[in-house]
């Protein structure tokens, strides 16, 4: 991976965080690194920050590419594929946009070793999940290579099916929007009660935290340890039935399907379309 060209097709929050990943774990040479993108200011940040290369053209710097990542919003994939010429024939191709598919891009580029992946935000810090998949002319080594760059945001997951790649931007892409709602209710709700804030956050932070390696550790199913802390007729349950009242499991499921409908949506977007999702 040393020798490995990489080039980023976006200079985004997630293209960062595979660039910073790599370097950590010394799996790339920033030198072996180039970015494109259409703002200088970003582009001298990061030259600063990692001292990889950095192109406004990005034909220029996926020429010489072994790995081309894509990593722009799914509205502007149409537009920056037309603008993408060069890439080589034995590179491969790997997209981190949502909704965009194999053939999609397969088609636009004109190239058939493609992986498309869905990664999340704790891949800033190296705890995040990725899920992909492979066209059937990606190589061994070009896996080999895609599970060491996804590797580097944290935990990878390989599905053969792609129809899961647009249930995973809705489940595990999505997620920590979900879960990053939640905590801020909590810590509301023990603001409202008269809490400080400060403490408030902290007891919500170590009790989501510790309730999540406790579960991992346990294997256990949710269920099982939601009934251990719910004693009949106590506090955890009064409060379990306002949630079940409010329809809580309703929302949820609700909300994951709406959000894998969108996904579904934006593999079929007009390029005209402005789309207010976060930046991958």
């Amino acid at each position: 991976m040393l020798k490995k060209k990489i080039a980023f097709i976006g200079p985004g929050v997630m293209a960062e965080a595979m660039i910073a990943g790599l370097l950590r774990k010394k799996l790339a040479d920033a030198r072996n690194i180039i970015v494109s993108g259409p703002r200088g200011a970003r582009g001298e940040e990061l030259q600063k920050k990692y001292g990889m290369k950095f192109t406004m053209d990005n034909s220029t710097a996926s020429h010489e590419a072994d790995v081309v990542v894509l990593s722009v919003k799914p509205q502007r994939l149409t537009e920056v594929m037309k603008g993408l010429k060069g890439v080589r024939s034995d590179a491969l191709v790997l997209s981190i946009i949502a909704g965009a598919t194999i053939k999609k891009i397969s088609t636009g580029l004109k190239h058939k070793a493609v992986v498309r992946s869905m990664p999340n935000t704790p891949g800033q810090i190296g705890e995040g999940i990725t899920v992909w998949t492979a066209s059937k002319e990606v190589t061994e080594e070009q896996q080999e290579m895609t599970r060491a760059i996804l590797g580097a945001l944290g935990e990878e997951v390989f599905v053969e099916d792609e129809s899961y790649l647009d249930m995973a931007t809705a489940l595990s892409g999505s997620g920590p929007s979900y879960v990053f709602l939640f905590t801020e209710a909590l810590i509301d709700a023990g603001v409202h009660m008269g809490f400080p804030r400060r403490i408030a956050e902290q007891l919500v932070l170590q009790t989501i935290k510790g309730s999540a390696s406790y579960y991992q550790g346990a294997a256990r199913h949710p269920a099982t340890l939601r009934n251990q802390v719910t004693s009949p007729g106590g506090t955890s349950a009064e409060a379990l039935y306002y949630l079940e009242k409010a329809g809580f499991r309703t929302a949820i499921s609700r909300a994951v399907w709406a959000a894998y409908q969108r996904s579904l949506e934006l593999g079929k977007e007009k390029p005209g379309h402005i789309d207010t999702d976060e930046e991958k």
